[in-house]
């Protein structure tokens, strides 16, 4: 593991955060979002990894309720923190923390089926701080994500919300937070010594700016895939989606394991 950032991490794993993405990253990418589930190794893994480096934590848009469901045995991980609705809320230690519900949310989802009905096979998340229209069901998903973007931004804007695009969706959440923001204030936190983060989407690109602007030893993977490449032209290391990070995180814990065994750097 010859990356910089890696090499840091294996030094001196007491000061170490590990950043992750859940959807795309942790979890194979799935047409409906409800049946998503942590890839099947990733629970035991996290578990020896977080026993071992000073934090782990999952920035996701999801609510951090929704990731400790899907990824079921996540709670076994020591000192897991989930940032949830890209840190407008905070799982941690079984209580969950975040301020009230925005009403634009509420009001933009009231609206929002008579913009989507009009595109066959689009369905409506219900994030509760945030709402997401997904196309991955439709006949053409990148058309219907196109014929869908002007009227959500108008949508948006008139309820005060930004859109955060993705992998065949457009998330209609409240301005103010994203994962860049909620990893730097997480990483000033815990007086971090270095930090990786992984991720597979565009609103992980804050995520990779806040681990280069730390000015912290560090390391941004991107969980590779063919829908997004703007991700892993920025990253310091692509894999091969949540196989890939799996493995990556599991190849940390083995290096993590033989420097602290042989005192090798």
């Amino acid at each position: 593991m010859s990356n910089p950032g890696i090499q840091a991490i294996v030094r001196d794993p007491d000061g170490a955060v590990i950043g992750l993405d859940f959807d795309g990253t942790l979890a194979p990418i799935v047409p409906d979002p409800r049946d998503a589930r942590i890839h099947p190794d990733a629970p035991a893994v996290l578990v020896e990894l977080g026993g071992l480096v000073g934090a782990v934590v999952i920035v996701t848009g999801r609510p951090a309720a929704t990731v400790l469901e899907y990824g079921q045995g996540l709670e076994k991980v020591p000192g897991l923190v989930v940032l949830g609705h890209y840190g407008f809320e905070r799982w941690e230690g079984g209580r969950v923390s975040a301020p009230p519900p925005p009403p634009g949310v509420m009001r933009a989802k009231a609206e929002l089926p008579r913009i989507v009905d009009r595109v066959e096979g689009v369905t409506i998340e219900d994030k509760q701080r945030a709402v997401a229209v997904h196309t991955r069901r439709a006949p053409d998903p990148a058309r219907a994500l196109e014929l869908l973007r002007d009227p959500l931004a108008k949508l948006a804007a008139a309820h005060s919300l930004v859109v955060e695009p993705g992998r065949m969706v457009l998330e209609l959440r409240p301005p103010g937070m994203d994962k860049g923001h909620a990893l730097d204030l997480f990483l000033a936190e815990r007086v971090a010594r270095a930090v990786l983060f992984a991720g597979d989407d565009l609103g992980d690109l804050a995520a990779f700016g806040a681990v280069r602007a730390s000015g912290l030893p560090g390391v941004t993977v991107c969980s590779g895939s063919a829908e997004v490449t703007e991700l892993a032209e920025r990253a310091d290391l692509v894999v091969d989606g949540p196989d890939g990070v799996v493995a990556l995180l599991a190849d940390l814990v083995k290096a993590i394991r033989h420097s602290a065994a042989t005192g090798a750097d």
